[in-house]
């Protein structure tokens, strides 16, 4: 391990390569940022990872002939690269990322990571991101690593031993933060909804947002519920301290939250930092749909950018606008589907900001479909809950149309039975 500048650090990058960045909270900006100095020195370089945070100056369409950006779960700072051609999207489950960069279906040839200042025995911790960052670390021909102090340590997969690093660059800065936004009396009651579908005694996999922090804020009269999710924010803290969330009846890693992001607030951060009761885990683990089963009373809570009314789930995409990406959904649907007494959950308000429809007759052309309607299971907005598991399409219209607008209802009906005639 050798203590450098960012600069000289990476210098080790060649044309050629493909480069993975520790993703959202934890992203190097630092390091990426002294890489993009490096655009007139380099081509072909395919920088690749999940969604990242802060500016991405290497997604510059001026940097097309050096940096192309393959996105694994597209983030707002590279979406434009889609359409402008110096970026692509790689659709993948979640669950199934690192094991493709260990078998070197996604070769990794440079990681640049954030990780906690080496402890007494010197190891780092990967802090609010693990999920491929260590099968990527694991398989590169070199790590680089910013050391951050305010990198929180927190204990499961990410623990790494400074002898994996090859170039250290100290850089302490607060690291980014997440406003999950206020809740609306819709999204309440959204959440409210949600909440009475689980029971006590229940395992949660939730995302971030101001919809799971509503669902989040009902929960305070439940008890033992667990958590095993992809990732978590500040809506939790206050059903850890309160007694609700104590993971006391799952039958993996009892006792222990399991994530494999945390993005929030400093206090999030605060309060996983040396926390023995968070385990942070590879998303190879916390997303494997065989693990999620082994969890009784599974409950998946995901998030859709409109549903038709057969229960086909879009999640990814805008048409086909490429938006986001696959993520860990369909993992968690399927393994909660296969958890004793679990359920899986689709969540979203029933129109846009604009006031452009959610429930829809027929998705927009182009339009992916991440959650089938084989899988469906719930689907809830404001107006209602529709269980669509084992219904017809002719009792899964009915029961969507009842959860949509009122404005929207009847043109609904209507474009669907016209449309399949």
């Amino acid at each position: 391990m050798k203590y450098t500048t960012a600069e000289e650090a990476l210098k080790s990058v060649k044309s050629g390569d493909r480069v993975y960045v520790h993703a959202a909270a934890a992203t190097p900006t630092i390091l990426t940022d002294a890489l993009t100095l490096r655009a007139p020195e380099l081509s072909n370089v395919e920088i690749c990872h999940l969604h990242t945070g802060g500016v991405a100056k290497y997604a510059d369409i001026k940097y097309k002939d050096s940096f192309f950006v393959n996105s694994l779960f597209i983030g707002a700072n590279v979406r434009h690269t889609l359409k402008q051609g110096n970026g692509s999207y790689t659709p993948m489950f979640l669950s199934e990322m690192a094991n493709s960069i260990r078998k070197g279906m996604i070769k990794v040839d440079v990681a640049l990571i954030q990780v906690s200042p080496p402890d007494e025995h010197g190891y780092c911790s990967l802090g609010t991101s693990v999920e491929n960052a260590k099968a990527a670390l694991d398989s590169a021909r070199v790590v680089i690593a910013q050391i951050n102090k305010h990198m929180p340590r927190t204990f499961g997969d990410g623990i790494i031993h400074y002898s994996k690093i090859n170039y250290c660059v100290e850089y302490h800065t607060p690291i980014y933060t997440l406003d999950n936004g206020q809740i609306t009396p819709d999204e309440q009651k959204i959440g409210n909804y949600i909440a009475q579908l689980i029971d006590d005694k229940s395992c949660l996999q939730m995302g971030i947002g101001s919809i799971p922090n509503a669902v989040l804020s009902n929960l305070t009269n439940h008890k033992g519920l667990g958590l095993h999710t992809e990732m978590f924010s500040d809506g939790v803290i206050p059903l850890v301290k309160s007694g609700v969330i104590t993971g006391e009846h799952k039958e993996l890693l009892q006792g222990k939250i399991v994530s494999t992001f945390v993005h929030g607030s400093q206090e999030l951060y605060d309060f996983v930092n040396n926390n023995p009761s968070v385990e942070m885990r590879e998303a190879s683990f916390t997303n494997n749909p065989y693990k999620i089963q082994k969890l009784s009373k599974m409950v998946a809570i995901n998030s859709a950018i409109e549903v038709d009314v057969t229960g086909q789930v879009c999640a990814d995409s805008l048409g086909s606008n490429l938006f986001s990406g696959v993520g860990g959904q369909v993992d968690f649907v399927y393994g909660a589907s296969k958890s004793k007494n679990g359920k899986s959950i689709i969540a979203l308000q029933s129109t846009t900001a604009k006031g452009h429809n959610k429930i829809v007759p027929i998705l927009k052309p182009g339009a992916g479909v991440v959650t089938s309607r084989a899988h469906i299971d719930y689907v809830v907005t404001e107006f209602g809950v529709a269980h669509l598991f084992g219904k017809s399409i002719r009792d899964r219209v009915r029961a969507m149309i009842q959860i949509a607008h009122p404005d929207f209802r009847e043109s609904i009906e209507k474009e669907y039975y016209n449309f399949i005639r």
